[in-house]
């Protein structure tokens, strides 16, 4: 499986933030319950979902409970290791997020590698639709000039991998569990990043 997806010859990696560069210190049961949402309700969707007079104040209680838990972020184990050897051989690296971009600062700030993303490949809520659209990735794609066959999309989540088939990029699902809950969107599955370098 590694072989027919050339991670050596793929030259623009696309990363979630939260649970994938950094070990998720959200605590999204008690997220939801503090927005009064309901158990595995998708809070973005379900945020959407509400007026504006009803949604107003959550989005403000939302974007308080995201910076609290990002100033709480450590690095997944392997990340500084992995980012910079993309970053030497010359790979286009972007960072694609359902947080908004207070908190991505703030977390990439915590975790000490803000210096790997450049400003402009950042994108948060805000930035374009949330994932699971591909529209993120497909911005990055068309700033960097890049066929989808030489890009990759890492992440822990269902949202993550759902946009990178969305876009046709190969997708990488990371899940220290081992548990691999979604193959019917990913294409590699790993539960360390050290997994990744031997293919490089």
């Amino acid at each position: 499986m590694w072989k027919l997806h050339r991670l050596d010859q793929r030259n623009h990696w696309i990363f979630d933030m939260d649970g994938t560069l950094t070990i998720s210190t959200h605590d999204f049961d008690y997220m939801r319950k503090e927005l009064g949402l309901g158990v595995d309700e998708p809070i973005l969707e379900a945020l959407h979902a509400m007026s504006n007079e009803q949604s107003a104040p959550l989005w403000l209680k939302l974007d308080e409970l995201e910076r609290y838990f990002a100033q709480k972020s450590t690095l997944m184990p392997g990340v500084p290791e992995l980012l910079e050897k993309l970053q030497m051989r010359g790979a286009k690296l972007g960072l694609l997020t359902r947080n908004v971009m207070p908190v991505v600062e703030t977390t990439l700030n915590t975790c000490g590698i803000g210096h790997f993303f450049p400003i402009e490949h950042r994108l948060d809520r805000d930035s374009c639709a949330p994932k699971p659209s591909p529209d993120g990735i497909n911005h990055l794609l068309n700033e960097w000039q890049a066929d989808p066959s030489d890009a990759v999309m890492v992440g822990d989540y269902w949202f993550d991998l759902q946009a990178g088939r969305n876009a046709n990029v190969a997708t990488i699902h990371l899940d220290p569990e081992g548990e691999f809950a979604w193959p019917e969107v990913t294409d590699i599955s790993i539960r360390q990043f050290s997994e990744i370098h031997d293919f490089l």
